[in-house]
């Protein structure tokens, strides 16, 4: 049995039957908020991202995929064969006494097993059921298998990612599988909220379709209320100018002019015309857009990055730099929002993890103190805590 650490979902039982990445992040955003995740795996191989490499770290025989460790901290790990009866047994079991359940398999593979959404709250009646899909679970494509990359391109967001409208790009990271897993985290928690009021659970669902077009925000207003059809356009706002990355003598810094005050701020700053013909409106300015960029590079041309931070900072001109993920991580204002995790790993020992992007206070007549996870336990092995697992249903059972 894992040692508990407090958190606002300590209490909360997660059976986490997903694998890849959408579900899994899901799972760990509860697990960081308090909760008790048990993931189950298939036996042998377990969670797909368990191979998903290089990079593997660890021993040459007993290789840990980087990715697997991305998106399961706080949980533990089962092996079930959900086609055996012992499998089965156990994970009835577990959802016997779960609060909340994830999966994301195809539409259908809950219902085939016989874990269908109205054979789970039949079970039992409060529990809380995550459902993610790749385009939805029912419409003309709701069986469609979802992979992010794909998602991206379907959701439209690649069309708006990329230096041209002939350069589109994917974003960085599977931001469609890590959408849907927020967005579904957040339906269990408003899902946990009503179950206060009337004792039953219910099915959330949600989809990477879902979760990148919940995220076009004015690019989607841009298409559905003016009839414009966004493209990418690289470093540079669509609607405010100038908001991008300019070049530097020696590099480039990124600057947010985001009203006309600070357009005008930031020309006394650099001796530009505020009133200059055709630039003086934030609008003018994203009209003659590239006459905006030509304009302030012309005016960074000569200076340093470093000097110009310092200068921007001064004028308090919204501004920064384009950090390395090592830099990032070295970076003090990281440590200091513990955005950096300590977990002690069964194969690897001691390693560090980035860590959850929430904190929680409370305030009593002392003053303000953290109650934010404080705890927390290293992705697991497969099966790692089976046995165990085992022992408590037992427990429970006797």
């Amino acid at each position: 049995m894992s040692e508990r650490s407090g958190g606002p979902l300590d209490g909360v039982l997660v059976i986490d039957l997903s694998r890849a990445l959408a579900g899994p992040h899901a799972g760990m955003m509860l697990g960081d908020l308090g909760a008790r995740v048990i993931k189950v795996e298939s036996p042998v191989t377990g969670d797909d991202t368990r191979s998903w490499g290089p990079p593997f770290v660890g021993p040459e025989g007993d290789p840990q995929a980087t990715y697997f460790l991305s998106c399961n901290r706080n949980k533990e790990s089962i092996a079930l064969d959900l086609k055996s009866a012992d499998g089965r047994a156990v994970l009835d079991g577990l959802l016997d006494r779960a609060d909340v359940v994830v999966e994301n398999f195809r539409t259908g593979v809950m219902d085939r097993l016989g874990y269908s959404t109205t054979a789970l709250l039949e079970r039992n009646p409060r529990l809380v059921v995550l459902s993610i899909t790749g385009f939805g679970h029912d419409g003309p494509e709701g069986g469609r298998a979802g992979y992010d990359q794909i998602a991206q391109g379907e959701a439209g967001l690649m069309s708006l990612t990329g230096s041209g409208p002939d350069d589109v790009q994917r974003v960085g990271v599977p931001i469609a599988d890590l959408l849907s897993g927020m967005y579904g985290a957040s339906g269990v928690l408003a899902a946990l909220l009503e179950r206060e009021r009337t004792g039953r659970g219910q099915v959330v669902r949600t989809s990477l379709l879902a979760a990148t077009i919940g995220v076009h925000a004015f690019q989607g207003t841009r298409q559905t209320v003016a009839g414009e059809v966004p493209q990418a356009q690289g470093n540079h706002h669509p609607s405010i100018a100038p908001y991008g990355l300019f070049r530097t003598r020696d590099g480039a810094v990124q600057i947010s002019v985001a009203n006309d005050s600070l357009w005008r701020r930031f020309c006394a700053a650099f001796g530009l015309d505020p009133d200059a013909e055709g630039l003086a409106t934030n609008a003018e300015r994203v009209s003659n857009r590239e006459r905006t960029i030509a304009v302030v590079e012309a005016a960074f041309a000569e200076r340093s990055s470093a000097d110009l931070l310092v200068d921007l900072t001064a004028s308090g001109i919204p501004a920064g730099r384009v950090r390395t993920l090592d830099e990032v991580y070295a970076w003090d204002q990281v440590a200091s929002q513990k955005l950096l995790i300590d977990v002690k790993h069964p194969v690897l020992g001691d390693i560090r993890l980035p860590g959850m992007p929430l904190r929680f206070f409370d305030v009593d007549d002392a003053g303000e103190y953290e109650t934010t996870r404080t705890t927390h336990l290293s992705p697991p092995l497969l099966d790692g805590d089976g046995a165990a697992i085992r022992s408590w249903l037992g427990e429970k059972a006797a």
